[in-house]
């Protein structure tokens, strides 16, 4: 496969015109194999002509034509393209462990010391298991709830007098961090939520004793803990600050220093890693599944360059909207968009996903028209999306070249089903997301199912519908969406 990070000299370029020519294959062809991987996405220039119009051509590098041979030579040898793919990402693996030059073999599978990684909620969300076995003696990988990791909750909470006098450097070192992170007020009250209170008092007391406008947090500090048999234990404990959280690593004293720097050096392959290892969590979510009607013929039609000008453009477009509600990008298929509302982010997630979506489809209206002048063409874009609410399982796939956020489940799926069923822009969700709104959310939200009344379709307000009862038998969806066939759903037409 193309690997992203060569780079082209532009005295070795072919125009996409020249290279369908030179190879014989379609333009539909030619951006699939981009969109596998196992071409570069085109270099757009824009290039005056005779006309003195303006136009962009996009150009490949000439190895390109190559590439497109061994696929050619593949494909009559009667591979299927899942067996090209994975061939090319071989390939594309042993090329980049050959040609790299900075090998660094520091990672966090090499931390032999107590260790975990916090949240910008304190919560925790990786540890090894020296960690777990020598600070918290328990485990906390089976802690499910996000919650429930909280890391004062875990040191403080039921927990004697004597117990949290022995802990008692390790939780003031925490209680720093909290005031170095900023926003203290509402992180103890996060913090803080849940406990007991004498637990409470115990961690405010010990708050209130620090001077806020003077809080300095060393790169290492030297913290004792006491353990039930009188003996002490003490740690040089090493922090890592960076934007999504916190690494905490606990080492003897005097042991494994030449490990921390190796750490400290290579800080930025350590947080990969820890990204990609967090611990899956039990949460609350909205998933909302955007696609974009008839994409396939959008791709054939226009050049590679200006369809991928379009998936820019849109996406350049929506992600603004995205972050505005509090959505995390997801794994996606395609040219399709997933974005996760989660609860523990924000408690009117179901909301936002709602409020996101009728954004979008406005903000698609322009984008529409835009290109309408652009292109002078008649096609209409939309983006059909498929909104559901669920619990499930939600983590990072640390095999993927690149993180994707996502979640196990049905959840997801009965999103993307409900964005395949949607048409002309629309927005579907399921009858049990509107059920969790508050009374006060649901009136303001204007909902139901337009229903065959002689020539015309009438909207009824304020009802659901099963898909099933949606579709004829004769319809050739029919069958493709027997698996949410009983799914109560209705259509969201605004939200004030």
């Amino acid at each position: 496969m193309y690997n992203s990070r060569d780079t082209i000299d532009e005295n070795d370029l072919i125009t996409s015109k020249d290279l369908l020519n030179l190879t014989g294959i379609s333009r539909a062809t030619l951006n699939n194999y981009i969109k596998y991987g196992l071409l570069p996405k085109p270099l757009v220039k824009i290039c005056a002509g005779v006309s003195t119009k303006t136009r962009r051509i996009g150009y490949f590098p000439k190895s390109a034509i190559s590439i497109i041979r061994d696929i050619n030579k593949l494909k009559k040898e009667g591979k299927t393209m899942d067996e090209i793919i994975s061939m090319f990402s071989v390939k594309k693996k042993d090329d980049l462990e050959k040609n790299s030059k900075d090998n660094i073999r520091i990672s966090i599978s090499d931390i032999r010391t107590p260790a975990f990684l916090l949240n910008n909620k304190f919560e925790i969300e990786w540890i090894n298991e020296e960690g777990e076995r020598e600070i918290f003696h328990q485990s906390i990988k089976d802690k499910l709830d996000p919650e429930d990791r909280n890391i004062f909750k875990l040191l403080i909470k039921n927990k004697d007098y004597e117990f949290l006098e022995n802990y008692n450097q390790l939780i003031k070192y925490l209680i720093k961090l909290v005031l170095y992170r900023g926003k203290y007020n509402e992180l103890m009250d996060i913090i803080i939520k849940d406990l007991p209170d004498k637990e409470k008092s115990f961690l405010m007391r010990m708050y209130n004793s620090f001077d806020r406008d003077s809080i300095n947090i060393d790169k290492c500090e030297i913290i004792e803990i006491k353990e039930k048999d009188k003996k002490k234990t003490s740690y040089t404990v090493y922090s890592i600050i960076f934007r999504e959280g916190i690494l905490i690593i606990f080492a003897s004293l005097g042991v494994y220093l030449n490990q921390i720097i190796e750490i400290f050096k290579h800080r930025e392959k350590v947080i990969n890693d820890l990204m990609r290892f967090k611990m899956p969590s039990l949460l609350s979510f909205s998933v909302l599944v955007a696609d974009l009607q008839e994409s396939s013929r959008i791709c054939a039609e226009l050049p590679p360059e200006e369809y991928f000008d379009l998936i820019r453009d849109i996406w350049k477009q929506m992600g603004e909207i995205f972050v505005k509600y509090y959505g995390t990008y997801g794994k996606h298929v395609g040219d399709g968009m997933v974005y996760y509302f989660l609860k523990n982010k924000d408690n009117s997630y179901l909301m936002n996903s709602l409020l996101c979506a009728v954004e979008l489809r406005e903000k698609m209206k322009i984008l529409n028209n835009n290109w309408k002048m652009k292109k002078r063409w008649m096609n209409e874009l939309y983006l059909n999306i498929g909104i559901n609410e669920g619990q499930e399982y939600f983590g990072t796939i640390p095999t993927s070249p690149s993180l994707e956020f996502t979640a196990l489940g049905d959840s997801v799926n009965y999103a993307a089903r409900l964005s395949d069923l949607a048409r002309g822009g629309a927005i579907w969700t399921t009858k049990n997301l509107i059920n969790k709104l508050t009374n006060d959310e649901r009136k303001r939200i204007r909902f139901g199912v337009y229903k065959q009344e002689g020539d015309r379709n009438v909207l009824v307000e304020n009802i659901f519908s099963r898909v099933i009862d949606m579709l004829h038998p004769s319809d050739h969806k029919y069958a493709k969406f027997m698996d949410i066939a009983t799914l109560a759903v209705t259509e969201i037409i605004s939200v004030i």
